[in-house]
């Protein structure tokens, strides 16, 4: 009979240390919410920053074929060069910090529906979004017209515009690992933006 009651003591005083632990809480409460990892500015970089690489890597292959200057297809190759590295380090992070990728819901570039595509991802940008960040998800797309070079520049240009200044944002997140992240590609997007004929504002402040 003692040994019966020690033996459940014993259980019951295991199951506390368990529950007690913070780290089997933390996974525990993770497993049941689906709570991620980061801070909400985090998780907004990458519900942003994931919905647009893939866009952008498939729509630089296409421009790649297409193009006719010598400055949009260098531009669409190494559009397609950093979108696609960072396509397979976002996925990686973001299974590291527990969120969801590819994000769901995101636009696909397709060349047929290219000026539907655009507006639809506007009008949903809109929707979803404060009016303050209308503008970073909002995708610029020139007068919806059939592919042109100067239509791509300035869409490149844009695109690694939003890009950069996450980055920069992210250059000072309190995660350890989204720092990195930002830290090691920011000279990549601003050398695309570069490329695509950006300046960068000198009185400009983030």
């Amino acid at each position: 009979m003692k040994s019966n009651t020690l033996f459940v003591v014993g259980i019951c005083a295991s199951t506390l240390l368990v529950s007690c632990n913070p780290k089997t809480a933390q996974e525990r409460q993770l497993s049941l919410t689906h709570t991620t990892l980061v801070d909400g500015d985090a998780y907004q970089f990458f519900r942003l920053v994931g919905s647009k690489v893939v866009y952008e890597n498939d729509y630089a292959a296409y421009a790649g074929g297409i193009a006719s200057s010598s400055q949009a297809k260098q531009l669409a190759a190494k559009a397609q060069e950093i979108y696609s590295s960072l396509i397979p380090e976002l996925d990686s992070l973001a299974t590291a910090k527990q969120i969801d990728f590819p994000i769901k819901g995101a636009a696909k570039y397709e060349v047929t529906t290219e000026a539907q595509t655009a507006v639809e991802r506007e009008i949903v940008a809109g929707n979803r979004v404060d009016s303050a960040e209308v503008e970073d998800f909002a995708t610029d797309h020139v007068a919806s017209a059939p592919y042109s070079d100067n239509a791509y520049i300035h869409h490149v240009q844009h695109e690694a515009a939003v890009l950069k200044d996450q980055l920069q944002r992210m250059s000072r997140n309190t995660d350890k690992g989204i720092r990195a992240f930002a830290e090691a590609n920011l000279g990549k997007v601003k050398e695309l933006f570069a490329l695509a004929g950006g300046k960068e504002d000198s009185h400009a402040h983030h």
